[in-house]
């Protein structure tokens, strides 16, 4: 029996393949999956209802289970209409989720086009498509090494 929070077994199964660098893509209900993806990369598809399951909730569970060495989100254009806004009230909920897991990752915005090449990058493996309504609530994660 898995000790951690993630159970999804082809979650899993990506997972326990990737290594150091690899790319994982916790996607948004807007987000263009089947289009923008590495070439390698692999999408399990969450996305129930709108609203469920969330980014932050698989955050969580992904947290639990690998090792990361860096959380990015999707950051704004200085030009789109939401950067008057400020930042996207769901990056609080991803510092909330990263400090309850012990990390002491920063959340990196990558300017929205950046954030598209890296995601399309070989390194990406999985991409999990979650029901999140929120905007701007995409997260990629770049995978770490196990420290023991």
């Amino acid at each position: 029996m898995l000790k951690h929070e993630l159970i999804h077994p082809k979650i899993n199964e990506i997972l326990g393949r990737a290594g150091h660098h690899a790319k994982i893509l916790i996607a948004d209900g807007n987000y263009p999956a089947s289009t923008k993806k590495g070439p390698h990369a692999e999408i399990v598809c969450l996305n129930l209802s709108p609203g469920l399951v969330t980014v932050a909730q698989t955050l969580r569970a992904i947290l639990s289970a690998v090792a990361v060495d860096a959380v990015n989100t999707m950051g704004i254009p200085a030009d789109d209409p939401y950067a008057r806004h400020g930042e996207p009230p769901v990056w609080d909920e991803y510092r909330q989720v990263l400090k309850q897991s012990r990390s002491r990752l920063k959340l990196e915005p990558i300017l929205k086009w950046d954030f598209y090449k890296a995601v399309e990058s070989p390194d990406h493996v999985l991409t999990i498509q979650t029901g999140d309504q929120a905007l701007w609530a995409n997260v990629l994660l770049t995978m770490g090494c196990r420290q023991s």
